[in-house]
């Protein structure tokens, strides 16, 4: 028996199909240079998934294979997603940046999608890990106007961008660093892929593990100064002339001199192992460093005034443990796996009825928490097992390894939005 119990997802669509069209449309999504109040910024965060690289057409997807992009549209739109979180970036591999053919699909991508729905905004990520394939890229002249530096005709050096006194360089593996924010390559690095990605039209950039980045910036002067200048950017080269941030904050927030630096702060959900029940995981406050109830507050990007910043919390991937299988209540992995390979290996109605108490339990301890909904991930099984992407997709022809788990995220919006009504 299950610690929790919940309505099947035939329950939710019942309760909420009537209502989904006129919710919908009854909610705003508009902002523009001036910046985004928080309840429209919530209307988007109540209404996130996570499908990452979605924007990357095969063979170009970094994590793993990702084929039926077509079903994918199709998805956002029966969802009604609107946030689409981590759609492009790469970890890794930077050298296909300069494949144009790469870039276009991207575009082509976000074309389609906000055919249907122009209000859905996507998501790229700016990562905390760079190899040295960044010298492969030449920096176009944009790049250092937009930071105030003279135009140089060269190409990206992986050297400059490392922590002079060592930490944390080969920190993935030789050759693969966190890069840091104090040196001025980094912030041309970062520049390069913020206006990289504006450009095929995301306009939110997720920043990583910032504070791995920002090893030799703990009062944040580095990171608020060069954020200033991405905002700047995006005034002129986003639809809506504003560029939502956001970042995994362990320690809260990321908040300077009173004022919050992101739009809102993210974090895993950090799921904890039920020994006495094989395979469960639940949510507590105060689990290792999750971030519930602990959001810190500040004045907003766009002025308003938080006790605390809203915040997503998804379920992330980040490897498997020694001992996958094994449950252990003091660690981040959920009966040894990472987040999103655990939710992948339970059965279906698990999963179903796992994503309503999640949703629920969210909402009953901490109103600014919003569950960012899992759509597409990368999976790991094992040390000596390939990668594969989970997919929430309804299976079908046109996506074969989907998960089933569609209709009941977007039953549990439905029920979500008609209650707030």
């Amino acid at each position: 028996m299950s610690l929790f119990t919940q309505r099947p997802a035939a329950a939710w669509l019942t309760a909420g199909i009537s209502l989904w069209a006129v919710t919908s449309c009854a909610q705003s999504y508009s902002f523009n240079e001036k910046g985004i109040s928080r309840p429209v910024l919530e209307h988007y965060l109540d209404h996130a998934v996570t499908m990452t690289e979605f924007l990357a057409v095969d063979p170009y997807a970094s994590d793993a294979p990702y084929p039926n992009k077509e079903d994918d549209i199709r998805l956002i739109s029966n969802t009604g997603a609107k946030f689409i979180g981590r759609a492009i970036y790469r970890w890794g591999g930077e050298a296909v940046l300069n494949n144009k053919d790469y870039l276009d699909n991207a575009k082509r991508l976000v074309k389609e999608v906000q055919k249907n729905d122009p209000d859905v905004i996507f998501q790229a990520a700016l990562f905390e890990q760079i190899s040295e394939q960044v010298n492969t890229i030449p920096i176009p002249a944009w790049a250092f106007q937009a930071l105030g530096l003279p135009a140089e005709d060269r190409h990206f050096r992986y050297a400059d961008m490392l922590n002079t006194k060592g930490k944390l360089v080969d920190h993935w593996s030789k050759g693969n660093s966190v890069p840091d924010i104090t040196r001025v390559e980094t912030r041309l690095w970062f520049m390069f892929l913020a206006g990289t990605y504006m450009a095929v039209g995301c306009e939110a950039l997720h920043l990583g593990q910032i504070a791995l980045i920002g090893m030799e910036d703990p009062q944040l002067t580095e990171w608020a100064a060069f954020l200033e200048k991405i905002r700047a950017y995006a005034k002129t080269h986003t639809r809506h002339h504003w560029v939502l941030l956001d970042a995994h904050t362990p320690s809260g927030g990321m908040v300077a001199n009173g004022k919050s630096l992101l739009d809102f702060n993210s974090f895993p959900l950090r799921i904890k192992s039920v020994p006495e029940r094989p395979q469960e995981g639940i949510l507590a406050v105060g689990f290792t460093d999750a971030l519930f109830g602990r959001s810190k507050g500040g004045i907003s990007p766009s002025g308003w005034k938080a006790a605390s910043m809203p915040y997503l919390v998804e379920l992330d991937n980040f490897g498997i443990s020694n001992h996958p299988g094994v449950p252990d209540t003091t660690t981040i992995y959920p009966w040894g796996f990472d987040e999103i390979s655990w939710f992948y290996q339970q059965p279906e109605q698990y999963r179903h009825n796992w994503l309503q108490y999640a949703h629920q339990w969210i909402t009953d301890h901490d109103t600014n928490g919003h569950l960012q909904m899992p759509v597409t991930r990368v999976v790991t099984l094992g040390r000596k097992k390939g990668r594969l992407k989970y997919r929430a997709n309804t299976r079908s022809a046109q996506c074969p390894d989907g998960m089933n788990d569609e209709a009941t995220i977007k039953a549990i919006w439905q029920a979500a939005d008609a209650h707030k009504k």
